[in-house]
This record gives C-alpha cells, structure tokens and sequence, in this order.
C-alpha cells in the first residue's frame, strides 16, 4: 500500500479547517472527488423528475402514474445515494488505514470517524484549532498526538468499556 501523508490523510476526511466532512474526499488518495460526488447525488432528482415529467412521457403516463413513480423512483434513489455514500467512504478508509496505522497506531480511524459518542469525539475540535494555526505536518503530528493521549486520559473509562466489549465479541 501507497504512504500518504498526514495532510492528505486529514484532507480525506475533513476540511482545511478541521470540520468533518459530510462525504470523504478520495481526490488526495486518488480516488473520486466529493465535488463529483455531491453533484451526481443532487442531479439524480432532477433527472428523475426531467425524465418522468417531460410532455412526451407525462401524457403517456397521466398524473396518477407519474407521480407515483416519482415517489417509487425517489425511494430507489435514496437506496442509491446510501451505496454511493458507502462505496466512497469505504474506498477512501481502505486507502488510508494502512497509513494512518503508521502515524497512530493506537487510535482506531474508524472510533474517530464515528457519529455516535467515542473516546476521540473532540478529534475535530483539537484538528479544527490546529488547523487554523497552520502548523508544519510535523508540528501537527505532535500536537495530534498529545490531543489523543489528552482524549484518552479523559475517556478512559469508555475506552476500558470498549476494551471489555472487543474481548467478548
């Protein structure tokens, strides 16, 4: 596996300013843009509503039928902007674990990236303020580091609970 380095790893996941990104970027990894992404998942409705309601296919149709498959096309391409989602952010965390792993083997990437409550919750609140410090990759690394050991310290025991539940499973 391809080394990135650490700013390319945080770009995947985050933006330059620390916050989380709602659709991880594969661009500084080579893979897909979350521009691209984001376009595609907005123009799907729209070619969904572009193709159902045009005057060629709505009088064929009628208004009934139309809007019922607009409903039904609109669930399927919900299920599909889900796969997009997943498919990119899996892409993008395959890319990167390997990597990351050499910079903080301790710290589990997808414990950080998670949305519900982890030892590393405030992970973008300390990478926000560094960021806006505009720190060299080696300053950052430090300071990433006594963020996690400080996050560690102050969840240590949803870490010891999270420790016991890995070894029952």
């Amino acid at each position: 596996m391809k080394h990135y380095s650490l700013t390319t790893l945080l770009n995947t996941f985050s933006t330059k300013t620390g916050k989380k990104r709602t659709i991880f970027n594969g661009t500084p990894v080579g893979g897909t843009s979350s521009a691209l992404v984001k376009a595609l998942l907005f123009s799907l409705p729209l070619l969904e509503y572009a193709a159902i309601f045009n005057p060629f296919v709505f009088t064929k149709l009628g208004i009934v039928t139309a809007i019922v498959m607009y409903i039904v096309g609109m669930s399927l391409i919900m299920m599909a902007i889900f796969l997009i989602i997943l498919k990119t952010r899996k892409q993008v965390l395959l890319k990167i674990n390997d990597s990351w792993h050499q910079y903080f083997p301790s710290v589990d990437i997808k414990m950080l990236l998670a949305t519900g409550i982890t030892p590393y919750s405030d992970f973008f609140k300390y990478y926000g303020e560094y960021a806006r410090m505009q720190l060299s990759e080696e300053e950052l690394y430090t300071k990433l580091q006594n963020a996690f050991i400080l996050m560690q310290e102050e969840n240590k025991e949803l870490l010891i609970a999270i420790e016991k539940d890995n070894k029952n499973i």
